[in-house]
């Protein structure tokens, strides 16, 4: 892979970039292993029952706010929970799939 060097201008602009960190933070791996948590002993038991009948377990609706599922990105003036896209992202993915 090409080297690209900067100069002048290009130079200052990228030096003072910052750079992007994907690493979640405590809170976030914690409330990532708790969904993990939940997805595993509530949901993947049913899932393919669930699956196959077409079948939403609003009985769990009250789970999933507790754990701040519900409303992720929207603000918590709203009720919501006031966090990102990151957030919703693997909640989704955890909750959909409990062993990512």
């Amino acid at each position: 892979m090409p080297v690209i060097q900067c100069k002048g201008p290009a130079l200052s602009r990228v030096a003072n970039q910052k750079s992007m960190d994907f690493e979640l933070n405590e809170e976030q791996l914690q409330m990532k292993m708790s969904v993990r948590e939940f997805a595993a002993s509530e949901i993947a038991p049913h899932a393919l029952e669930w699956d196959e009948t077409q079948h939403f377990p609003i009985e769990l609706k009250p789970k999933l706010a507790e754990l701040g599922l519900t409303g992720v990105i929207f603000p918590e003036e709203y009720g919501g929970a006031g966090l990102g896209y990151v957030e919703y992202g693997w909640r989704a993915a955890n909750i959909s799939e409990p062993g990512v």
